[in-house]
């Protein structure tokens, strides 16, 4: 049985985020500790983790070159934290977005862990010098926000404390491209760091020219679906824009006025509520109802989608 030779990694919280990560380090073959504070909880999460991962072989999409009983046999649960620390190289943080909470569940691992161990958290938006400050081991800390679903998705935004170790993101850069996930790394930490300061941005002006009456909602996503999409499935917007001229420079000279002349139309940032939002939910339930149900199957979709645009991916010749 391939394991990790330099020791478990703990995932702290098994809920979606908490499988997934423990999913992604068993596809590469280290042994994974799933920690929660209720024994159902854990017994629920091994049993979700089974049933993904048999589907995901049965269509020939599981990660990694290990069989599915052979990454589950890596994967166990614990109730206990001090015997969940023992051992651990990377602890991986998935508790709920909460900042007391995530505050609370470092200061306790900070005072069990020993000075090998990188203490990593999952969160989306909370900044590291609020989620590790005063803590001892604050230089083996850092934030590894993944993208949702994790599984399907391989970004992970690495963004340190001010006073995180570079040896801290270099270990956890070269860990989760080691487990098949696509690190980069935020040079200083920033408010919705950089995934979501784009998507809001996108967000942002979407609502706009919806609430102008610019766009219908279905449209709109059309334009990005089956426009913008498209192109940024496989390569950026600087790049985008260095192809869409002879170079970067020839772009800006080409149409630098005419962005800033559109930019400077936007207007201010939308509310997010009113007759926008009710006009903008009917237009997406006339998609997908917001029950349950339909949620769930689109979703289901949406992954299938995913895992089909991965696998183009990793087929493409490198450049």
């Amino acid at each position: 049985m391939a394991t990790s030779a330099a020791g478990p990694v703990l995932i702290v919280g098994s809920g979606l985020i908490g499988r997934s990560w423990a999913m992604l380090f068993a596809s590469g073959g280290f042994r994974v500790k799933l920690f929660d504070i209720e024994q159902q909880q854990i017994t629920n999460a091994l049993e979700n983790i089974r049933k993904d991962m048999k589907l995901l072989e049965q269509s020939s999409s599981l990660k990694g070159s290990l069989s599915a009983e052979q990454q589950l046999f890596l994967i166990t649960g614990c109730s206990n934290i001090q015997e969940a620390v023992e051992g651990a190289i990377h602890i991986q943080e998935c508790v709920p977005e909460d900042l007391e909470l995530k505050k609370k569940v470092f200061a306790q691992l900070d005072g069990i862990i020993g000075d090998d161990v990188v203490l990593s958290s999952s969160t989306s938006c909370l900044l590291p010098s609020q989620l590790f400050a005063g803590l001892v081991h604050v230089k083996q800390c850092i934030v590894a926000h993944p993208v949702n679903p994790p599984y399907y998705v391989p970004l992970v935004e690495l963004v340190p404390h001010p006073e995180t170790a570079p040896a801290t993101v270099d270990r956890t850069h070269a860990l989760m491209q080691k487990i098949g996930q696509s690190p980069v790394r935020v040079l200083r930490e920033v408010d919705g760091f950089v995934l979501n300061r784009l998507q809001y941005a996108v967000i942002s002006e979407a609502w706009r020219l919806v609430q102008e009456g610019i766009v219908s909602p279905s449209d709109l996503d059309l334009v990005v679906s089956h426009g913008l999409g498209l192109r940024y499935a496989f390569i950026g917007p600087l790049e985008t824009m260095h192809l869409n001229a002879e170079g970067m420079l020839s772009y800006c000279d080409r149409y630098g006025e005419s962005m800033k002349h559109v930019l400077k139309t936007f207007g201010p940032i939308p509310e997010f509520s009113g007759a926008t939002v009710e006009k903008v939910h009917q237009a997406m339930c006339v998609k997908v109802p917001d029950d349950p149900e339909h949620l769930a199957a689109r979703r289901q979709w949406r992954d299938q989608c995913l895992m089909r645009l991965a696998k183009l991916k990793s087929q493409m010749p490198s450049q």
